[in-house]
């Protein structure tokens, strides 16, 4: 199991670790069912090969496990927002961020830009313009 320290925490932290398996890792088929996604769908949003879902061991790589970290992250702090998990995944598969010159979410976590897609609604959150 993986140790408390390395597992998320903070905004967000409290949706993505209800995904956790008994070894300490995402489940994809748990984030698949909830979001209401077939696994292709998750792992074009992901931005991985249909086959990194399928196999228990490239779903359980660190790359993977990253990137669905941070797509959950997002869509956690955009839920109550949006109006709920599904809602947040709509928008961040599909809304575009005109501080990113009209990029998804989606597109700018699988460039490896999660950190400023969580900075640019942290700033939203205080109050900050979009």
């Amino acid at each position: 199991m993986r140790p408390a320290a390395s597992r998320p925490a903070g905004r967000g932290g409290a949706l993505v670790l209800g995904f956790f398996d008994a070894d300490g890792d995402i489940s994809v088929d748990r984030v698949a069912d909830r979001l209401g996604l077939s696994k292709a769908q998750l792992a074009e949003t992901l931005g991985v090969a249909p086959e990194t879902v399928y196999r228990a061991v490239r779903a359980k790589a660190r790359r993977t496990q990253a990137r669905v970290t941070e797509m959950l992250e997002i869509i956690a702090r955009v839920a109550a927002w949006a109006g709920g998990e599904r809602q947040a995944l709509a928008w961040y598969r599909g809304e575009p961020i005109p501080a990113f010159g009209g990029r998804t979410a989606e597109s700018l976590v699988k460039d490896g830009k999660a950190g400023a897609v969580r900075d640019y609604l942290d700033h939203v959150a205080t109050g900050g313009f979009a």
